[in-house]
C-alpha cells in the first residue's frame, strides 16, 4: 500500500509527489496520457508563467538552477521584465520599482519567468523520481472507493491501494467526479480558441491583443501562425465535436473583422471561461489540488501558479498527518487557506472578461483599466496581485498579529552567509532567531533552529517559517506567542 496515490503528472501533481517523497512517503503519480512531451505542453503551445512566488518554491527546494538552466545561481537585479497582462492590457514594467514592494530582500528568484510545461514537468519527475516516486504512464483512473483507513483507485485492470489519494487530473478531474465533490460557479462567456494555422494573407492580422465589437483575437508575432481568440458566444460551441477548419475561420472572420482565409490547421483545442470551485478540497481520504479544485479561463495565467500554491500547501501537511506528528486539524486548513485564494483567482478572471466583453460596458471598464496600468500605482498593485507574494492566509488570531505573518517569507541572509533557503532544502520549517534570545525553544523534528544576526532583519527579533515558506509567527522575540505557533503548526 502506498502512503499517497496522485492522479495527474502535470506540474501540481508533480510537485506535489516531490513535497511528499522529500519527506519519505511512499507515492504513486498515475497519469493517463501514455508518453510525456505533447506539443500542447511544448514551446511554444505550452508557455507559462511563472511568478515570484512559485518562483521561491521552487528555490527553496533547490530546484530553480535546473528550472533556469544554469549552475550558479545569484541574486536577481530589482527590475522586471514581461510581468504579464490584465484583460490583454500589457503591464508596464520600467512603471514598477520592485524594491518597494513590502517585505522584499534579494533572491535569486526571479520576479516572473517564461518557460514551458514540458520543462517544468521534466524538473519535477526528474526531482520526484530521485525521491522514490513512482511514474506511472498510461493509467487513467476509472473508479475510487473509500475506506476508514486508505483509498483503492483502479485505472484500467489494475488497483493501487493507498492511504491518501489526491487529485491532481486537471480541469475536467475523474478523481472529483468519482469521490462526489460538489463544483459550483459561473457559465461562461464566450468559447475560446487556440490553434496553429497557414494562412493566404495574414497581414490581414495585427500582432498582439486585438478586442474587437465581437470578441478578441491574439497573434503572437514571435509565434507565426499561432492565433487564441475570444467568441462571446455564451459558451455555445459544442467543444465535443471535431473542431474544423471551416469553423476556426468563419469565427476568426467574424471576431477579426477580415476576410482572411486559412489554408491549413495543424492544430487546434477550444476553451471557455465557465468559472467553478469544489466547496472543499477534501472529502475523506481524497483530496483535490490544482485545476481538479477550481478551473477558469487561462486570463492572465493565473492558473499554474495557483495550482502549485495547492500542492505547496498540501504537501507538508498531508506528511505530517501521515507520520502522525500533525497538529489537531492541520490538514483541514489546506482548504480553509486555499479556498479563499481559489475564489480571488476566479473573481480575477471574471473580472478580465467582463472588460474584454464586447460593446459600450466593456469599452469603457477596458478605459478605466488602460488608465490605471498607466500610472505608477496602478501597474505595482496589478503585479503585486498576479506575484502571489503579496497573498496572505487568515492564520487566526492565534499568535503574532505582524503583517508578515500568512504571507510568503522574504529570502532572509544570516550574516554568515546561510540563506533561508539554505534552511528549507529538507522540506521542514524554520525558526529564525536574528537576537538568539529564543534559544532553547521547546522544537521537535518538524523544525529547525538557526540564530544569528541578519543582513537585513527587516525590523524582526524572529520568525518561524512554516514547511511552505509561509510566516506563522513574526515580530519581538515573544517566547509565548512562538511556543504557541510551534505547538498550532508543528504540534
Amino acid at each position: 500500500m502506498y502512503d499517497v496515490a496522485i492522479a495527474g503528472a502535470g506540474p501540481v501533481g508533480l510537485y506535489l509527489a516531490c513535497e511528499l517523497g522529500l519527506r519519505g512517503m511512499s507515492v504513486v503519480v498515475l497519469e493517463r496520457e501514455p508518453e510525456a512531451g505533447s506539443v500542447w505542453r511544448a514551446a511554444p503551445l505550452g508557455m507559462r508563467g511563472l511568478m515570484a512566488a512559485s518562483l521561491a518554491g521552487f528555490y527553496r527546494r533547490g530546484m530553480l538552477g535546473e528550472l533556469l538552466g544554469v549552475d550558479e545561481l545569484v541574486d536577481q537585479p530589482a527590475t522586471l521584465q514581461g510581468v504579464g497582462h490584465f484583460a490583454g492590457i500589457m503591464i508596464d514594467p520600467a512603471k514598477i520599482d520592485v524594491t518597494t514592494m513590502p517585505y522584499r530582500l534579494p533572491t535569486p528568484a526571479p520576479e516572473a519567468m517564461m518557460t514551458d510545461l514540458a520543462h517544468v514537468e521534466q524538473v519535477l519527475e526528474d526531482r520526484a523520481i530521485k525521491y522514490g516516486v513512482e511514474v506511472r504512464r498510461g493509467q487513467a483512473v476509472t473508479d475510487l472507493t473509500q475506506y476508514d483507513d486508505h483509498v483503492t483507485v483502479r485505472t484500467g485492470n489494475d488497483d493501487y491501494a493507498a492511504r491518501w489519494v489526491v487529485g491532481a487530473d486537471g480541469g475536467r478531474s475523474t478523481v472529483r467526479k468519482l469521490a462526489g465533490f460538489e463544483f459550483v460557479g459561473t457559465e461562461p462567456l464566450f468559447t475560446g480558441y487556440t490553434f496553429q494555422a497557414d494562412f493566404d494573407d495574414p497581414g490581414k492580422l495585427n500582432p498582439g491583443f486585438n478586442p474587437t465589437p465581437n470578441g478578441l483575437y491574439v497573434m503572437m508575432s514571435q509565434k507565426p501562425g499561432h492565433i487564441g481568440m475570444m467568441d462571446f458566444d455564451g459558451g455555445a460551441y459544442d467543444r465535443t465535436q471535431e473542431l474544423t477548419k471551416d469553423h476556426l475561420q468563419e469565427v476568426l472572420r467574424r471576431v477579426s473583422g477580415t476576410d482572411v482565409t486559412l489554408t491549413e490547421v495543424r492544430m487546434a483545442s477550444t476553451y471557455t471561461d465557465r468559472a467553478m470551485q469544489t466547496t472543499t478540497y477534501r472529502k475523506g481520504r481524497v483530496l483535490l489540488a490544482g485545476d481538479a479544485a477550481h478551473i477558469h479561463s487561462p486570463l492572465g495565467g493565473q492558473g499554474l501558479n495557483s495550482g502549485l500554491g495547492d500542492a505547496m500547501n498540501l504537501g507538508w501537511k498531508l506528511a505530517a498527518t501521515i507520520q502522525g506528528d500533525a497538529a489537531d486539524g492541520l490538514l483541514d486548513t489546506y482548504t480553509t487557506e486555499r479556498h479563499p485564494i481559489g475564489e480571488w483567482v476566479l473573481d480575477w478572471t471574471r473580472a478580465q472578461v467582463t472588460v474584454l466583453k464586447p460593446g459600450p460596458h466593456g469599452q469603457a471598464m477596458q478605459g478605466v483599466m488602460r488608465d490605471l496600468l498607466d500610472t505608477p500605482d496602478g501597474a505595482k498593485y496589478i503585479y503585486s496581485k498576479i506575484s502571489g507574494m503579496v497573498n496572505r492566509y487568515d492564520l487566526g488570531s492565534e499568535g503574532s498579529d505582524h503583517p508578515l505573518v500568512g504571507r510568503i517569507a522574504p529570502e532572509f541572509r544570516l550574516e554568515d552567509g546561510t540563506r533561508l533557503a539554505d534552511l528549507m532544502q529538507d522540506g521542514h520549517g524554520v525558526l529564525l532567531d536574528f537576537t538568539g534570545e529564543l534559544a532553547g525553544l521547546e522544537l521537535n523534528s518538524n523544525f529547525r533552529y538557526a540564530a544569528g544576526r541578519a543582513t537585513d532583519d527587516l525590523g524582526l527579533a524572529a520568525a518561524l517559517v512554516r514547511p511552505d515558506g509561509v510566516v506563522a509567527c513574526a515580530g519581538d522575540a515573544d517566547r509565548d506567542a512562538f511556543e504557541q505557533a510551534a505547538k498550532r503548526w508543528f504540534a
